[in-house]
This record gives structure tokens, C-alpha cells and sequence, in this order.
């Protein structure tokens, strides 16, 4: 029998299948991972096919089978080849998102403890008299063990190795291996009471189960109980014998998820996403794959959990930016869904109190079918949004970071015992510095970004790359001592808020104060045990959250989001406003939220102040119609970067020349298609050359497939080429 190998490289040279023969003393399945000779050496690869014959007239021998398990399923084997054709992904780098990242090269194993019993083949008294009266510790080891063994590493710290070793070498204990499970996160746990489910969420749950469609988009505002209703609806399926995915797009919310999760379900949830140890991944998966647990909880990578005959598939917060890949390998977090959905047979329900523009307006054409949940469960309703004109406060003489309504609402929500949640879309204390005399401003050596100080340890870092640097004394330009902060960061805000109000308990929580296994549960935790007031903080805390003493939001340069160069700014920060807001008032308390801004009158803030989503998406759905944007137009990016300038920029010209030469013959389907400098010039010191192009829809598979043979057809050396589809971030 002959095995089609994928060996485990990353290149584009080499992606492809290997024919290699199988020796009859191995046990080679389709999905196995296998050791096979390539070259000189001997690497790892994997068995996608068996085949009774080969073309190639003189095979190698897999050399071994790596795992005593399948690790690789006929579905997603399926799955690499939908990703090779929709993402232009290599195989391998499907293929290893399928896996735990350490398993390859044999650098995790499971977990394994010696443990000790009584020796079931004497009875209890038998034993007890073998031993001699006056050898306490052994008879006290025997009382220990009486009703459960221990694992030996436990009982070395309560009793002398020599009692131990005795009772073994008498046979009157004996030891065994056992596997632990490294379970993350095993403080959380929950325990939910019986909830009656109100008319929305039944309307909800019906739709989901009743529609002839393969994807509804659940559009139920902050706090209407969206969450209640995927937890019904994954019951629902698990009775049925099925399995689901609940996916969120922080690692932040995962614990409030998993929390619920396990008080409704128990030891059947699993939990998998990027912030777990190796061990922890690995254990999570094996336990998925074998059937030990039926729901995985987690974000984005979790899409891809080894779960068999799939019902259900949750994507809350389906808007988030975070379900896009934007590194190799570069896939949709919702075309994943669907696929995974339509080979099951199961549905995939979209959530989010603001959808995209395009899932909204392929709900209201009739792709998906459509949820609405648009009443909180508390009966307080809605918080009220009050938009704050910063300019008004300056013209006042109040420069500082808070204007006075929000320092005076600050001040009534701590003299009343409640919590406030203060958000600022940006991390550290300011986002640059400049010297006052030459406008010189500090940027990182390696990226053509400017340099974010960071006070608590007086330092000026990137955040692109990681690199930091001495925070300047004086300007090395022009050696003026002149420095100013630019704009404020979540450090700055702290700083104000314990000027401020000295006695209260602030905590933050970015992208620094994260940075630790654990941090973001210690912060939430604090936060939810009232440990603290005041909870600052980046988009982390703008989604997803329930702090029932939460009555106010705060919203700092709410504009930041608003002005950026991207298509998506307006909606965007519709989003974000809308989710922030809904932090504040989700119990009987009620809440309130002050938005600061320099344009109060943007329509943006007119609808989010209002909570009105359709409005929104009827304006924004028009601009985009009108000018020929995505949903109504395609935009592919092609990037390429390198140390050498001069290489990128040859290999521009080259691919630009040829792709223009075919825009021309196709004149009807492109809008527009140029090359430039990257708007963000270098990145760990390698430069940033793009060509964007912008399609008609009606032939956009034809002309991607070209996009993607252009590159595939020019290698350039130290060049590294992809292309992105709508890309996310457009600089």
C-alpha cells in the first residue's frame, strides 16, 4: 500500500504529496502522522490518502507512526483542501492548525504520576496483619490508603520514602502509571440556577432550529441573554448526541464563558485557545478527540477543535476584527464555521448586538435568517448615552483628561459603592513623544512607527516589534529638553483617576498588564469581588463583560477609532461605543455612560447614542453602496516585504506590471488598482511595499485565483509575497 505524505516544511516548494510505501509491520492510517526519509533526513509528515499503487517508480519507506492515535479526521482533512482553494493556504500550514503546535517534533507528551494502592488481591485486614505493630508510619500509610490510593509524589511528603518502599517490597502496595489531565483554569467553576426563558429568547431558539438556513444571525442587544440562549440551544444538540463550538474573540471573556459553561454542563466542556500552556492545549484536545468532552469553549483557534459530528457552531461577537487571520496562515474564523457547519449538517449561529455590514445585509437579502433580541433582561432597558463636547470643555479652560461631567459622575458612582469602567482605545501612557522645539518625534529603529512611553518603568517602547528604549531627556536632533507626551494611554488615565480620588482602587487592564498566564483572570476576578472601583482599560473590557455593580462607562477619545483611513472607521466605532456602553446598567441599578468627544455631531454618535443599529446600517450601507466598498465591491491587498528596499521594490514593479496588463484586458471588473509604500513603511525592520486593488464581485473568484497565480509565479529571494481579501487592516 502506498501513503500520500505531507512532510512537515513550510515552503512552498515542497508543499505538495510525497507518494512513500507503507511496510506491512505498520499500522499507516489516512490522518496518522508519520516518520518518513526525505532527503537526507528524516522529518515529519503527514498521511492524508491511502493508495493501493503509485506512479513513482522507486518509493521510500515510512519509517514509523508517530502517534497511537489518528490525530488527523477525514473532515478536516477535507477541510485543508477548502482552505488551499479559498485562502491559497499550503497544506502544512492547514494541517498544523489542526494540531497542538507542540506535538510536533514529539515535544509534549501526556502527563504521567506514579500512584499507589492497597493490592487488591489481599483483603484490608490481611494486610494490616503482615505488618508488625510496632511500624507505625506503615500502618498509618495503610490507613491513609484504605479507601483511595495517592499518588506517591503526595504521599513522599507525608510519610518516610523507607515505610513506602517497604510496604511495595512486600507487595502489600503496589504502583501503577497514571495519566493526569492538566485541566485549565479548574478554579473556575460554576453553578447556574434554572432560568425561564423569556419570549425573545424562545422566538430566538425557534428560529435557530426551524429555519431551513445553515447560519442565523442572533442581532440581540447587550444584556438581552444571548448567552442563555446558546447554552439552551448547545443542550438542545448534546441530547441529540452532537457536539458543539462556542467560540469568543478574547481570551479575556473566556473565563465569564467557561464559567457558565461548566455550571450548565459539567466536565463536558473543554476549553482552547492560545493562552494555555502546551500541556494544558494538548491534554484539552486529546480530550476532544477522543470524545471525553462533546463543547469547546475558546477563541478563534478553537474553530478548528477535533470535535466529531458537529450541531452547533457560536460565533459571539461575530463583528470582531479578531476572527480574521491576519498572519500565515490567513483564513475567516466564519468561512471555517460554515464549512465545519455544512459538513455536519449542523447550523452556525452569528451573534452580536452590532453585526457587519455584510452579515447584517446578507440577513436582510435572505443568506442567513435573522434573530432579533432587542430587550434587556434587566427592566432598567438601555443606559443612557450623554455625548460630552470636548472642545465646550477646553473653550471652559479644562484641558484635562476627564471634562467635569464625567469627573462628577466619577465622583457619585465611588460615594455610592458602585463600580465604573473607564475606556481608553489605547494602551501604555502616551502614544508619542516629541521634542516642543524641532517637532521631533521618537519611532523605533526597526519599524516606521512612533515610540509609546510607558511611566511605570519610565520607558519608551513599540508596539509593533517589542523593542524599547531609554525615554528621552533631551531632543537628539536639536538637543532640546523640551519633551512633550502626546496622547493619553491607559497609564496616564490611572495616574489622573488616583490624583483624583486617592483612596479608590484602580485597576487596568491592556495589553501590558496581561502579559502573564493568569493576569487577565487576577484582574477580572479583583474586579467582580469589588476589590476595586474603577476598572481601566483597552478593548479588553469592551465586550462580553457582566459586572452587575458596573452603573457607570466612561469613554475617552471616543474619535481615535473614527478618523482612521480604513472603510470600516465608521462601523468600526459604531461597534465599539455600542459594546463599551453596554457594560454600565446590566442590573437593577441602572447605569449611565459619558462619551467624550471633538464631533458630537457625527452620525456615528447620533445613532450610538440611540442604540439604533438599523439606522446605522441603513446610512453606512448606502455609503458603501455608493462609493463601491465591500460588501459591494472586493478589496485585495498584496503585500511584500523584505530587509532590502531595493528587492521589494523590484519585486513590486514586476508583479504590479503584470497584474495591471490584466486589469486592463478586464476594464469592467476593476474599480481601481495601484502600488505604493505600505502606509506603515517598516516593521521589524523589513519594508512594506502593497498593491491594493478593488473588484466587482461578479467574477471575484476568477480574479483572486489570478491575484494568487501572479505571486505564485514570482519568487523573488528575501522577499517574502501574500495577498489578503478585504483585509482588516489596511496599513
Amino acid at each position: 500500500m502506498i501513503a500520500k505524505v505531507i512532510v512537515d516544511i513550510s515552503n512552498s516548494e515542497i508543499d505538495k504529496i510525497f507518494d512513500y510505501e507503507i511496510p506491512s509491520n505498520l499500522n499507516v492510517q489516512k490522518g496518522s502522522r508519520v516518520l518518513v526519509p526525505f532527503g537526507t533526513k528524516r522529518i515529519e509528515g503527514f498521511c492524508i490518502d491511502i493508495a493501493e499503487k503509485s506512479d513513482v517508480p522507486t518509493l521510500k519507506s515510512i519509517e514509523g507512526v508517530l502517534d497511537e492515535f489518528v490525530c488527523i479526521s477525514e473532515e478536516m482533512l477535507e477541510l485543508m483542501q477548502y482552505m488551499k482553494q479559498k485562502f491559497y493556504i499550503r497544506y502544512v500550514d492547514s494541517l498544523r492548525l489542526f494540531i497542538p503546535s507542540k506535538l510536533r517534533g514529539g515535544r509534549i507528551k501526556e502527563l504521567t504520576r506514579i500512584f499507589v494502592k492497597l493490592n487488591p488481591m489481599f483483603d484490608y485486614e490481611d494486610i494490616v496483619d503482615a505488618v508488625p505493630e510496632r511500624a507505625k508510619s506503615q500502618l498509618a500509610i495503610i490507613e491513609r490508603l484504605k479507601e483511595n490510593g495517592e499518588f506517591l509524589s503526595v504521599l513522599n511528603t507525608e510519610y518516610s520514602v523507607s515505610a513506602i518502599n517497604t510496604l511495595v517490597s512486600k507487595g502489600l502496595l503496589i504502583k501503577t502509571t497514571e495519566q493526569v489531565e492538566r485541566k485549565p483554569m479548574q478554579s473556575i467553576q460554576g453553578s447556574l440556577k434554572e432560568v425561564e426563558l423569556r419570549p425573545q429568547q424562545k422566538r430566538a431558539l425557534d428560529t435557530i432550529f426551524t429555519t431551513q438556513k445553515d447560519t442565523i444571525l442572533l442581532n440581540g442587544v447587550t444584556g438581552s441573554g444571548k448567552t442563555l440562549v446558546y447554552m439552551t440551544a448547545i443542550q438542545k444538540v448534546l441530547d441529540e448526541g452532537k457536539s458543539a463550538v462556542m467560540l469568543v474573540p478574547e481570551i479575556s471573556l473566556t473565563p465569564q464563558m467557561l464559567k457558565n459553561f461548566r455550571g450548565y454542563f459539567g466536565d463536558r466542556v473543554a476549553m482552547l485557545h492560545s493562552g494555555l500552556s502546551d500541556g494544558e492545549r494538548f491534554d484539552e484536545w486529546k480530550r476532544l478527540l477522543k470524545g471525553q468532552a462533546s463543547i469547546v469553549v475558546g477563541a478563534r483557534s478553537a474553530i478548528f477543535a477535533p470535535l466529531k459530528n458537529i450541531g452547533l457552531i457560536i460565533v459571539d461577537e461575530e463583528h470582531d476584527a479578531s476572527y480574521v487571520s491576519e498572519s500565515n496562515p490567513r483564513y475567516r474564523t466564519v468561512d471555517i464555521a460554515r464549512f465545519r457547519a455544512k459538513y455536519n449538517n449542523a447550523k452556525v449561529v452569528l451573534g452580536s448586538a452590532t453585526p457587519s455590514i455584510e452579515s447584517y445585509l446578507l440577513a436582510k437579502n435572505g443568506e442567513y435568517a435573522l434573530a432579533v433580541m432587542d430587550q434587556r433582561i434587566s427592566d432598567k432597558g438601555m443606559p443612557k448615552i450623554e455625548i460630552v463636547n470636548m472642545s465646550n470643555e477646553l473653550l471652559m479652560g479644562n484641558d484635562g483628561i476627564f471634562s467635569s461631567k464625567l469627573e462628577s459622575e466619577l465622583k457619585a458612582t465611588i460615594e455610592k459603592g458602585e463600580q465604573a469602567m473607564i475606556f481608553l482605545n489605547r494602551r501604555g501612557h502616551s502614544s508619542f513623544v516629541m521634542c516642543r522645539k524641532c517637532g521631533y518625534i521618537a519611532k523605533c529603529t526597526d519599524c516606521d512607527i512612533s515610540l509609546t512611553y510607558h511611566s511605570v518603568d519610565n520607558m519608551l517602547k513599540c508596539h509593533y516589534c517589542g523593542k524599547r528604549y531609554k525615554m528621552l531627556t533631551n531632543c537628539p536632533d536639536c538637543g532640546s529638553t523640551s519633551i512633550r507626551y502626546g496622547k493619553l494611554g491607559t497609564q496616564r488615565v490611572v495616574e489622573e483617576i488616583q490624583r483624583l480620588f486617592p483612596n479608590v482602587k484602580v485597576l487596568r487592564m491592556d495589553n501590558e498588564t496581561t502579559a502573564t498566564k493568569t493576569a487577565y483572570l487576577d484582574i477580572l476576578g479583583a474586579f467582580a469581588a469589588k476589590e476595586a472601583q474603577v476598572l481601566v482599560g483597552t478593548q479588553m473590557i469592551a465586550k462580553g463583560h457582566d459586572f452587575p455593580d458596573v452603573t457607570l462607562v466612561g469613554i475617552l477619545d471616543a474619535d481615535m477609532s473614527l478618523y482612521h483611513q480604513d472603510y470600516r472607521s465608521n462601523e468600526r466605532t459604531f461597534q465599539l461605543v455600542t459594546q463599551v456602553a453596554g457594560r454600565a446598567g446590566r442590573s437593577d441599578k441602572g447605569g449611565k455612560v459619558i462619551l467624550q468627544t471633538y464631533s458630537p455631531n457625527h452620525y456615528v454618535y447620533r445613532f450610538a447614542s440611540n442604540y439604533d443599529y438599523k439606522g446605522f446600517f441603513e446610512k453606512e450601507n448606502n455609503v458603501r453602496c455608493t462609493t463601491n466598498f465591500p460588501p459591494y465591491t472586493t478589496i485585495i491587498r498584496v503585500l511584500m516585504t523584505s530587509e532590502d528596499e531595493d528587492k521589494v521594490i523590484e519585486g513590486a514593479k514586476k508583479i504590479y506590471r503584470e497584474l495591471l496588463d490584466y486589469a486592463q484586458q478586464n476594464k469592467n471588473e476593476f474599480l481601481y488598482i495601484q502600488a505604493m509604500k505600505s502606509p506603515v513603511g517598516r516593521i521589524q525592520n523589513k519594508f512594506r511595499y502593497q498593491i491594493i486593488a478593488r473588484i466587482k464581485r461578479n467574477k471575484e473568484d476568477q480574479i483572486i485565483a489570478k491575484f494568487y497565480s501572479v505571486i505564485d509565479k514570482n519568487k523573488f529571494r528575501q522577499v517574502s509575497v501574500f495577498a489578503e481579501i478585504n483585509p482588516q487592516n489596511m496599513a
